[in-house]
């Protein structure tokens, strides 16, 4: 009989699947070890270097909107950086997905219906591939904070979600960037249950070698896949 090799994480800067502060990670989190699976052909194997035939053009630019002439209110900001290895190395063709909220804090989403206004010139999604230097680069809105019922008046830090696929669909990471200086940070369960210091992997780093005059502030997060430095992930 073949022995049972549990799953155990890398790195002590991932956030754990059980956070009860989290409410609902206890409806979702798993209630028995997780089991390594082997990798088969489906998970090694994939659209590597087709993403463009396969997805389509970029989105880089999620203040115009591709319907109209309009344009998406609130401060245009620019985030960029690389996605890199264990070994801080590049890694190219690596699609790098976005999703956020508008400069209101409301999604294009049919569940979501607080009272704040939707934006008609602004979806919130977003998509490029990473360059041979492993870089990826959107000029976007700064996403407005929201309530999110999860306690008493609890409100999300403003917050962008990435998703990045590589090799193939089985090989998906997500995480969210948040911005510094934001005083939601330290009483939002979702990004405390990645402990600090690690927790200042999830936050951007305003630049203004990024800025662009008389348009949009600048801001660099850099995505690592694995390894020490490691870029918290799944939540």
């Amino acid at each position: 009989m073949s022995e049972t090799i549990f799953y155990r994480r890398e790195d002590a800067g991932q956030p754990p699947s059980l956070f009860p502060a989290y409410g609902s990670t206890v409806l979702r989190s798993p209630r028995e070890p997780l089991v390594r699976i082997p990798h088969t052909l489906t998970e090694i194997t994939g659209p590597a270097g087709t993403w463009d035939a396969l997805m389509g053009p970029a989105i880089a630019d999620l203040t115009r909107h591709d319907r109209g002439p309009g344009v998406a209110l609130g401060q245009r900001i620019v985030v960029s950086g690389r996605v890199l290895d264990e070994e801080a190395k590049p890694v190219p063709d690596t699609v790098v997905e976005i999703w956020q909220a508008n400069a209101a804090g409301r999604y294009i989403h049919r569940r979501d219906q607080w009272n704040a206004p939707l934006d008609p010139n602004f979806t919130g999604t977003g998509r490029v591939i990473t360059d041979r230097d492993g870089r990826y680069r959107f000029t976007t809105i700064r996403p407005g904070a929201y309530p999110w019922g999860n306690h008493h008046n609890a409100w999300r830090p403003a917050h962008i979600h990435l998703s990045l696929l590589g090799p193939a669909f089985a090989t998906r990471l997500v995480t969210q960037l948040y911005f510094p200086d934001d005083p939601l940070i330290e009483i939002d369960p979702i990004a405390n249950a990645v402990p600090l210091p690690y927790r200042n992997r999830l936050v951007a780093r305003f630049d203004i070698d990024t800025t662009q005059p008389n348009h949009a502030l600048g801001y660099l997060f850099d995505i690592v896949l694995r390894g020490r430095d490691a870029t918290p992930w799944g939540h």
